[in-house]
């Protein structure tokens, strides 16, 4: 009895755990996870950028600007540190008023093909295990040309300092609270959906990027002045990796008070962020240049049919009375039959058709006649 029961105790074991490889493997096949299908498309962005103009002899900037197309699907938005809640309660505030815009915005792209990566920092814990954080961590690692540092700061012989000129003293709050951390995830006014994906990462976002041929990089969020230039994913470590980069100027805010140098307001200080950037980093655009792309350019892509071989026309009877000469040929057979035959032929094809006719019979022959018809 007891050899018995430990039989079917053993079979009940075996059985559980035949199931359960079944289980573990039917997870394992089916644990792929879906990326952002790649469709035809071309945006056509407006650049801004800023360069030293040696004609005025004073150091003064000149505004250029100039048209890039880029494809789609080589396109990827990384909206930065959108957070819910920040230390600073009127930039709290100014992103709540940033976020609505900055949704239709990156619907309007992702509706168009456009990659949208979501870079809360620091709130990675609050979407482990979705398939937007998780379609990143398991992009294919790619090796950087250079090194992503974990912030990419400023290099004092390229690019001087920009705002605020004391970085204790960037909040226009009127009285300013405790500098501790208050942002717990990304702002809900900003949907995370589809195929977009969620890290904080700059390795991770590169691996992504190389995986799915994506060489074009659209920064938008804030601060401008700190994790937008210096995040491992912001505009200075991007341009280092050799993407081609650009920052959407009007959906973006720097952390600046106006009771600090140079004393201007706190939009012109965002835009003197902004025109550094211009200068010493990359160009930036409007975020309308996301909203559509160039009229016919997202297909479908129409395959030409096969061309038919063109048809010979037949060649009417007045065609052959001025071109060619009628040929008669009397050629004689074994049993002393002479066969007639006659063709037609150009005047300086003459000789090499006889040729043939010769070669052809095998037997000698002579013209009988030869006449125009």
């Amino acid at each position: 009895m007891r050899i018995v029961t430990l039989l079917a105790g053993m079979l009940l074991l075996s059985g559980s755990l035949s199931l359960r490889c079944e289980v573990v493997a039917a997870e394992v096949a089916t644990d792929v996870i879906p990326n952002r299908p790649k469709v035809p498309g071309t945006l056509r962005l407006n650049l801004r950028e800023r360069r030293d103009d040696p004609a005025t002899g004073t150091g003064a900037m000149k505004v250029i600007e100039r048209s890039v197309e880029w494809q789609v699907a080589e396109t990827a938005i990384i909206v930065c540190d959108m957070w819910d809640d920040h230390h600073c309660k009127i930039a709290a505030q100014r992103v709540g008023v940033m976020a609505p815009r900055m949704n239709q915005v990156l619907t309007a792209g992702r509706d168009r093909g456009v990659m949208i990566i979501h870079a809360p920092s620091e709130t990675m814990n609050v979407y482990a295990g979705t398939l937007f954080r998780t379609r990143m961590e398991r992009a294919k690692p790619a090796q950087p040309p250079v090194p992503i540092e974990r912030r990419c700061v400023r290099d004092p012989n390229r690019e001087p300092a920009t705002l605020p000129v004391d970085t204790q003293l960037d909040c226009d709050d009127a009285e300013l609270g405790p500098v501790v951390r208050f942002h717990t995830r990304q702002h809900a006014g900003l949907d995370i959906i589809g195929f977009d994906g969620v890290s904080d990462s700059g390795q991770e976002i590169y691996n992504f990027c190389q995986q799915e041929g994506i060489k074009n990089i659209v920064l938008m969020g804030v601060h401008t002045n700190y994790c937008i230039v210096n995040r491992s994913f912001g505009i200075r470590q991007m341009v280092r990796v050799g993407m081609n980069v650009v920052l959407a100027r009007d959906l973006t805010d720097a952390l600046y008070d106006p009771r600090e140098p140079p004393f201007v307001s706190h939009a012109r200080g965002t835009e003197i962020v902004v025109e550094h950037i211009e200068r010493y980093l990359c160009p930036s655009i409007l975020s309308a240049d996301l909203t559509h792309v160039v009229p016919g350019s997202d297909g479908p892509v129409v395959e030409k049919p096969a061309e038919k071989p063109k048809e010979v026309s037949a060649q009417g009877i007045e065609y052959v009375k001025a071109h060619y000469a009628k040929h008669e040929y009397e050629i004689p057979m074994r049993d002393g039959v002479r066969l007639f035959t006659t063709f037609s032929a150009k005047d300086s094809d003459f000789q090499q058709a006889r040729q043939r006719v010769y070669r052809s019979m095998e037997c000698p022959s002579r013209v009988v006649a030869t006449m125009l018809p």
